[in-house]
């Protein structure tokens, strides 16, 4: 049974039945190639100012997702200094901080992700060694923005993401609640590497309207998730 809830919506629930590393299908065609910034420039000045800062968790993926697409469009490679997160602009430099060792490493976000309870941060392998995430899973961290190809709290296109249904019954008779409630919205049911998802996208995709839309849904299976798309 699923459970479509009208009202202000309170904490997301986690999602449930979901590995520690889901990600979001490739973008459209048209941002697939959007520009790639190169590893080159994760090598930022120690003393950079600090734009934008977060606490949460970080968790890592690896082998399942190596060699997959990208939210960016890029090909995965789990040994490059890479990460997920649902809400930064694409190529944003991030610097992670293992708040118990004080490791720290920078990683260029080109993916989106956790869909997972309080996670912020899916690292690669890679930047979860440097970070000592790799072998506990999980660790809490301080994440520092040290340079964002768009501004990070205005703009930028936005979706609602819901799931992971174990079925994908699930996920169209969710998907047929929403198109009633938002007859003016695409709202999307896709196949991912861990189940079935819902993507709720409002005209122009707009922060504001998404994020009306997100503090209104509720389910009892799988979670909601704010997306940044670009």
């Amino acid at each position: 049974m699923i459970l479509l809830s009208i009202g202000c919506g309170g904490k997301k629930p986690t999602a449930r039945n979901v590995p520690p590393a889901p990600s979001l299908p490739a973008a459209p065609a048209a941002h697939a190639g959007a520009a790639r910034t190169s590893d080159a420039d994760l090598h930022v000045d120690p003393h950079a100012p600090v734009l934008w800062t977060q606490e949460g968790y970080a968790s890592w993926y690896g082998p399942d997702y190596h060699g997959h697409n990208t939210a960016s469009g890029e090909v995965y490679n789990q040994n490059g200094k890479t990460a997920a997160h649902n809400t930064l602009p694409l190529n944003s430099i991030v610097r992670v901080v293992n708040l118990k060792s004080h490791q720290s490493t920078v990683v260029r976000i080109n993916d989106r992700g956790p869909f997972v309870g309080d996670r912020i941060i899916d690292l690669s392998a890679a930047a979860a060694k440097a970070v000592n995430v790799y072998l506990p899973g999980t660790a809490k961290v301080r994440l520092e923005v040290l340079k964002s190809p768009h501004p990070i709290e205005t703009g930028g296109r936005w979706c609602v993401q819901v799931g992971a249904f174990d079925s994908e019954s699930g996920a169209k008779r969710l998907q047929g609640h929403l198109l009633r409630r938002y007859p003016d919205a695409d709202v999307l049911r896709f196949k991912g590497p861990t189940g079935y998802w819902v993507r709720i996208r409002v005209a122009h995709d707009e922060k504001g309207k998404t994020l009306e839309v997100f503090d209104h849904v509720e389910v009892n299976e799988g979670g909601v998730f704010l997306v940044r798309l670009d």
